[in-house]
């Protein structure tokens, strides 16, 4: 069963909506899933139905409220595309942060699930880290996370469980990028990295032409047992 929720922000003064597939019986835990730079699109929508088939409470935030509530757009249209990269250059992510924050708020308090995990992609892989560093968040999953080799100096954060996932041919993170994610990740006691050799950004979207099948198939599969472990 999947409804639309409003979620209020933080300081309560506004609101945004959330895409919430709900399990058949009683979830076991939640995960919120953090869109990419094209919105809580059919490809997010499809992603929080799997997690609900699974057996847990899945939420997508609207991320993009503040700029263009309601967004979707398709990453193999041209036109699409580029619209997302300009939205992505407005974005301010720490407003992200905040608004992942009052996520794990509402599906706490008003859900009433307490275990919360969130898997983002692009975009929001950038903020799974950024969740694990600056929320309470239980357990963290981040795909082709961008600008994570920035973030590094709030690795001391970070006191869930993070796994990252990391293609090696990714042209938004280049080699210098994933070489610094490594020298400084790769000794933390509480970081799980993943590469996924020549593959490129997007490689486990659920739909559409950046999907490589194999290289999708075992990254969810690695994230699924990371999240049954981490919020069972």
């Amino acid at each position: 069963m999947s409804e639309t929720v409003t979620i209020k922000t933080l300081d309560e003064a506004n609101s945004f909506a959330a895409y919430v597939a709900r399990p058949a019986g009683t979830p076991k835990a939640a995960v919120i899933v953090i869109q990419e730079i094209f919105g809580v699109n059919e490809g997010i929508r499809r992603k929080c139905d799997h997690w609900a088939s699974l057996g847990y409470l899945a939420v997508a935030p609207d991320l993009f409220w503040m700029l263009e509530p309601g967004l979707e757009l398709d990453a193999d249209v041209e036109d699409e595309f580029n619209k997302a990269l300009g939205l992505f250059g407005q974005y301010n992510p720490d407003d992200g942060v905040k608004d992942i924050e009052a996520t794990i708020h509402w599906i706490r308090r008003e859900a009433g699930v307490a275990k919360v995990g969130c898997v983002g992609y692009c975009l929001g892989g950038r903020l799974a880290y950024m969740a694990a560093a600056r929320t309470d968040i239980d357990a963290s999953v981040g795909y082709y996370g961008v600008m994570i080799d920035q973030m590094l100096g709030e690795k001391h954060g970070i006191a869930h469980p993070l796994m990252l996932h990391i293609p090696t041919a990714d042209h938004f993170v280049g080699p210098e990028a994933q070489a610094a994610i490594h020298a400084g990740l790769d000794d933390h006691p509480k970081v799980t990295l993943h590469d996924y050799q020549g593959l490129d950004h997007g490689f486990a979207a659920e739909m559409g032409n950046r999907r490589d099948e194999a290289g999708a198939q075992l990254a969810d599969s690695r994230t699924e047992a990371f999240l049954a472990e981490h919020l069972a």
